[in-house]
């Protein structure tokens, strides 16, 4: 048995020392969250969907801004209507050029045209549709962003508490096992003095073991905790991260009303987001409406290239009225429609399931509440019901099992006060969270 003790010391020291030989780094909350701020892919993305909305409103210029377009065209014909035409252009034309034979039959004639054209909008009514629900798309992803960045914070909290507790559970961890240690000691100095039996012996060592085991698992724990905050900070540094401060009872500011408020970045988001399904419906509709639009345009003309021998205008404007697209309109609008009453119903399920959640988090904040306080005084039970215990053990008053016993509930206790702990302050982040505007 005593050398599969050692054995088992020796792997747990190997795996002790591979972890921390790696540098520890203290770091606060704040600093957490400052650097998640910072570099966090999460907000980047998030950051480069409102770029890519922004993006998609400033398209809809073009329902405002001339469209503007140079080109220089040149062309060699025999082709008696563009050859005719051509020379009309330069503004070269002679009586000869009437006679029917060269009509009909006209030299080649090279021609040079810079042309300068502008279309200017001047009514199109679903296109002004088109870019208010661009806006308040844009509006949206903003909203979603900010969003984003509360539930980041949200898991710094959360995240940074398992580090605080993982350390907690180390702390207790190594004083149970000094404790199991100094018992097993105890125990063979009974044994060996025929006070104890071998049986006895041997349940304090697996007791040793055990709580060797729980360590081990505890100090994994805070290298996932330190990966994890390392990856939300975007960190490729493999750090143990250490927090400044230690797992104690907090305080949150939170609004405690009977509802989650409409004005909360993400349900805002939804509502704004069927404004828009809306404000697309519309534009569907004016659809069917006519469009006038201005144009006009400066040419040049030449035999040579970039010469400017001849020139003239054209300016209009049109009114267009495309009446029937084979029902494509009456499809698009329908769709619009489906897609405006569908997101009015995702707003509302998503409404009525955040109070739900918010519902249940106060229910989950009292309830660690209560429990609190029943593990604080349970932790003081078992740590004066351990006292007495070990103290009647050395005497040679006590059971070894009921020892162990006690020293079990002690050490489970205190990681059931600090697991409770967490709870009650996850409970207030989460609270926090919710309740956010």
């Amino acid at each position: 048995m005593k050398k599969h003790i050692l054995l088992f010391f020796l792997t747990i020291a190997l795996t002790v020392g591979s972890i921390y030989s790696q540098e520890i780094k203290f770091i606060s909350k704040q600093e957490v969250i400052d650097k998640v701020h910072n570099n966090n892919t999460s907000i980047k993305i998030s950051e480069q969907n409102f770029d890519m909305a922004k993006a998609d409103y400033r398209q809809t210029n073009a329902i405002l801004l001339p469209s503007i377009s140079l080109s220089h065209v040149g062309i060699a014909t025999t082709n008696p209507l563009m050859a005719f035409g051509s020379k009309l252009n330069q503004e070269i034309l002679t009586p000869n050029d009437f006679d029917p034979a060269l009509l009909n039959n006209p030299d080649k004639i090279t021609s040079f045209a810079t042309k300068i054209e502008v279309q200017q909008p001047i009514i199109n009514v679903d296109g002004f549709y088109q870019r208010k629900a661009a806006k308040t798309k844009m509006h949206a992803v903003e909203l979603q962003t900010v969003r984003t960045k509360d539930y980041l914070v949200f898991e710094v909290e959360k995240a940074y508490m398992q580090l605080q507790l993982a350390y907690k559970a180390v702390d207790v961890l190594k004083k149970a096992l000094k404790t199991a240690i100094a018992n097993k000691n105890l125990a063979e100095n009974s044994f060996k003095q025929g006070y104890l039996q071998k049986a006895d012996v041997l349940t304090i060592e697996v007791r040793v073991l055990e709580v060797q085991n729980q360590l081990q698992n505890a100090k994994s724990n805070i290298q996932n905790a330190s990966n994890y905050l390392s990856f939300m900070m975007n960190e490729k540094d493999t750090y143990i991260l250490h927090p400044s401060d230690s797992l104690t009872i907090s305080t949150f500011a939170f609004l405690t009303g009977e509802t989650i408020s409409k004005e909360r970045a993400d349900i805002k988001a939804l509502e704004i987001v069927s404004n828009s399904y809306e404000t697309m419906h519309k534009a569907d509709k004016m659809a069917f409406l006519p469009r006038l639009n201005a144009f006009g345009s400066y040419e040049l003309y030449d035999d040579k290239i970039f010469q400017t021998n001849a020139n003239g205008y054209l300016v209009g404007a049109q009114l267009s009225w495309n009446v029937f697209e084979g029902s494509k309109r009456f499809g698009k609008a329908q769709k619009s429609k489906a897609e405006f009453e569908k997101s009015k119903l995702q707003y509302d399920q998503y409404l009525s399931k955040s109070n739900l959640e918010f519902n249940k988090a106060k229910r989950m904040l009292l309830d660690a509440e209560n429990k609190l306080k029943l593990t604080a005084l349970a932790l003081q039970q078992s740590k004066e019901s351990l006292r007495i215990r070990t103290d009647r053990f050395k005497q040679g008053l006590e059971k070894t099992s009921d020892l162990l016993m006690s020293e079990t509930q002690y050490s489970h206790k205190q990681l059931e006060y600090y697991q409770t702990i967490f709870e009650y302050n996850y409970a207030q982040a989460y609270l926090n969270f919710l309740t956010k505007q």
